[in-house]
């Protein structure tokens, strides 16, 4: 131990510093960090932004879907440039939230990080997870109405730039129950554009009309002269998607390959439940096409749920063509690229506490997903296989070919 004193810091020199202090530090009140960072909410201010802003609002309707209490959801563009999206769900909740003292729909409209997707008991599986999307698309919109059928009553509220200009108030009776939002997107966010493109909300709808078979989602973009109302209903749901996607395309087999399971998993030691629904088909050609979603969301950049399904679907042909001695000595090993080639699949799975890598939600990075879509496909392809040989047989001469000419131009290199 050294008698030597502390060593004295040497004096602050506020020239360097200047006047730095707590002053200067600021707090973005409510849904103003929503308008100054937009791309941390709604991923940007492009184009792509302002349609992801109809898909934040319509996954709610579509969440209300899948815990059984909407069947039909009507979206329209209007002549002055704003979007509707009507449900027949339970509608908002507009009684006051005991300990916040609001309408609880103004508080999910109004404050980040809230709602009824945070184990409540609201939602069993939902697509919105993260309690910021309707109300960051309030937070970008020039105006925002919600009108909410609830108790007999219709509810009305009305916003601009996320702030409240028209308070909870009935306005008239309603029939049934549902969510009625209308939102023109703000010119002061969305410099690029505010226009909405039909064909690109009409391609979305379609999509959540095949993952949710059952479910009738009407579309109409009133703007054209004479507008066309476009009606989108599949009872058969995710197999009726995969021969769209192969539509124009030769098949290998006739009928989608569907797989669907549900696993019971613990996480953070609470029981949750993964459904998955898996359907594929070959075609003649040597482009593969695999859309992954979770909770019906989109994921382009695919995730766990993908690789769980790339590693089953190789193991599997690999298996079959061993087991049915397909291969011969000579033969390459079945590489994941080579079972890959005319391949079109869609991996659709629920999980009630997913984890994905942003709000715009491009990727699932749930890791227990990884290995129960794995065990999952894997058993289910291997039982396909099993009873549907020549099915089996011919997916299994695709893959082989597919090796034999990767070999074959190594070899030619």
């Amino acid at each position: 131990m050294s008698d030597l004193p502390d060593p004295v810091p040497p004096p602050l020199n506020k020239a360097i510093l200047g006047d730095y202090d707590a002053s200067q530090l600021g707090k973005l009140e409510g849904l103003e960090a929503v308008r100054k960072k937009p791309g941390m909410y709604i991923g940007g201010t492009d184009e792509r932004a302002l349609h992801h802003c109809v898909s934040e609002v319509l996954d709610n309707s579509v969440d209300e879907h899948l815990a059984g209490h909407c069947q039909k959801i009507d979206v329209a563009i209007h002549v002055d440039g704003s979007i509707s999206i009507r449900d027949d769900g339970r509608g908002i909740p507009v009684d006051v939230h005991p300990k916040y003292g609001i309408p609880g729909v103004e508080m999910v409209l109004t404050t980040l990080h809230s709602g009824g997707k945070y184990g409540q008991g609201g939602y069993k599986f939902s697509g919105g997870t993260h309690g910021v999307g309707a109300k960051c698309v309030n937070a970008v919109s020039e105006w925002f109405e919600v009108e909410v059928s609830r108790d007999g009553k219709v509810h009305h509220m009305k916003f601009e730039q996320g702030k409240t200009i028209k308070q909870l108030e009935v306005i008239g009776n309603a029939r049934g129950t549902g969510t009625y939002v209308t939102f023109k997107p703000d010119s002061e966010i969305f410099r690029e554009t505010t226009v909405f493109v039909a064909d690109r909300i009409a391609q979305r709808l379609r999509e959540l009309a095949f993952l949710n078979s059952g479910l009738e989602i009407n579309f109409v973009d009133e703007r054209p002269a004479a507008p066309k109302p476009i009606s989108y209903y599949y009872q058969d749901g995710v197999v009726e998607f995969v021969r769209q996607i192969n539509t124009g395309k030769q098949p290998l087999h006739p009928d989608p390959v569907r797989v669907s399971k549900v696993t019971e998993v613990l996480i953070d030691d609470k029981p949750n439940e993964v459904h998955l629904e898996l359907v594929l088909q070959y075609n003649e050609s040597y482009n593969d096409q695999v859309l992954c979603y979770t909770n019906t969301i989109h994921n382009p950049d695919g995730g766990t749920h993908l690789s769980g399904f790339r590693g089953a679907l190789t193991r599997a042909i690999n298996q079959f063509s061993r087991a049915n001695k397909l291969l011969k000595d000579k033969d390459p090993q079945i590489t994941g690229d080579d079972v890959r080639e005319g391949l079109s699949a869609v991996i659709s799975i629920k999980h009630s506490d997913p984890k994905f890598e942003s709000q715009t939600k491009v990727k699932l990075l749930s890791p227990e997903v990884e290995g129960i879509v794995s065990s999952s496909a894997y058993e289910g392809l291997m039982q396909y296989f099993e009873t549907n040989p020549r099915v089996a047989k011919r997916i299994v001469d695709k893959a082989l070919n597919a090796a034999r000419a990767r070999e074959a131009a190594r070899k030619a290199r």
